[in-house]
């Protein structure tokens, strides 16, 4: 299980300073815009002052991940009007859209008891194997699926649309969220296969249900935004995680 660090102004001053500077020398790269980056840095340093490195570096892996698969097949997804704004460069909106959820777990699990903390920290990997899902899905599915249909009525639409869904791009979804989650037990934020597997398949659920929400509420309500649909997938993740990890065997959780 995780180690978490000392909480003590040294060491949050320490995480203040090693993230300032690694995003002074990262901030070249065409990963975020430079609003992006500041508040990468506010992110990161959060979370390395409240899980320490490993926490930190699994959401590098995730942000690198997720960029990485944003530009593959860029030019095809951009000639379709299909690829991301900006290049694929992510801004503060998209930052805290998905990581908002998993940075207050880490900063309840830096406080918590030794009962508490596994159950918090089930719910961080969650939220970003779902959301590293729902990147997955949408950009292979985009650029790759076949058949595309509206998940609530299995109609043919056009791919890109709020709430459409394709047989490659749930695939390469729950692939993603498989993969976040190998990140998870390889830096020991989370332990054990039985657990393993629900966090993978919690992800895949709550894109699934991210696009119901597409497909449904946020045409109808214009403040549903699609940074406020993937806090509310992230949440989503978290809260089934949280939920399902008391029926997994002791050993597990």
């Amino acid at each position: 299980m995780l180690s978490l660090p000392p909480q003590d102004p040294v060491h949050w001053l320490a995480a203040l300073a090693i993230n300032g500077l690694l995003i002074a020398l990262a901030q070249r790269l065409p990963l975020l815009t430079p609003a992006g980056w500041v508040h990468a840095g506010v992110l990161g340093t959060l979370l390395w002052g409240s899980l320490g490195w490993r926490g930190w570096l699994a959401v590098v892996a995730y942000l690198a991940l997720g960029s990485l698969v944003t530009r593959l097949g860029f030019r095809r997804k951009r000639d379709l009007g299909l690829a991301e704004a900006r290049g694929g460069r992510r801004g503060p909106e998209n930052v805290w859209g998905s990581a908002l959820v998993g940075t207050v777990l880490a900063l309840l699990a830096c406080r918590a008891s030794a009962a508490t903390l596994p159950l918090l920290l089930a719910g961080f990997a969650a939220s970003f194997a779902a959301k590293l899902g729902d990147t997955f899905g949408s950009e292979i599915g985009k650029r790759w699926g076949r058949h595309t249909v509206l998940i609530t009525s299995l109609r043919p639409v056009p791919a890109g649309t709020e709430g459409a869904i394709s047989l490659e791009g749930t695939i390469a979804s729950l692939g993603g969220s498989a993969l976040m989650t190998l990140v998870m037990v390889a830096l020991c934020v989370i332990r054990g296969w039985p657990l393993a597997a629900l966090v993978s398949g919690v992800g895949l659920v709550a894109t699934l249900a991210e696009s119901v929400v597409g497909a449904s509420l946020q045409r109808q309500w214009r403040w549903l935004s699609n940074e406020v649909v993937n806090g509310l997938q992230t949440l989503l993740a978290a809260l089934l995680a949280m939920a399902l990890v008391h029926w997994l065997p002791p050993a597990a959780g």
